[in-house]
């Protein structure tokens, strides 16, 4: 299979707000928009793939459980601490986890999809163990 592009399709009950939240804390770019009468959406680039993000979804503000949506989002970052900054301007109480395998921050959006933020250098520490 020749893949050409990927994508996420994320479903939201709060479009606006979501649409908001990738835009302002990830500086996220508008590919395009489509708003018709019974739905809307905007497609961001999300790092060379596509967050689309849609019209359709339910909100659980407080924070999804893995049953109620078991996709978490990752972005990695070069910089956790100046990431972390950002962050708490849209969530005050956002902290940096430290693992064994690196270090996050996990957040929520509007809706209350997960959203894992991830130290790269750790990351490509993995993937160079691994290999």
């Amino acid at each position: 299979m020749d893949i050409a592009r990927t994508g996420i399709i994320l479903n939201t009950q709060n479009y606006t707000k979501c649409v908001s939240f990738y835009r302002e804390t990830f500086d996220l770019n508008v590919v395009y928009e489509k708003h018709e009468a019974n739905s809307k959406l905007t497609c961001l680039d999300f790092g060379g793939a596509y967050l689309m993000i849609e019209t359709g979804g339910i909100a659980y503000p407080q924070g999804k459980s893995m049953e109620q949506g078991s996709l978490k989002l990752r972005i990695n970052v070069t910089d956790l601490d100046l990431a972390l900054k950002t962050i708490r301007k849209v969530c005050p109480h956002a902290e940096i986890i430290e693992f064994s395998w690196g270090s996050t921050i996990n957040i929520v959006d509007p809706d209350g999809n997960r959203v894992g933020v991830r130290d790269e250098a750790t990351f490509t520490k993995q993937l160079d163990d691994f290999t």
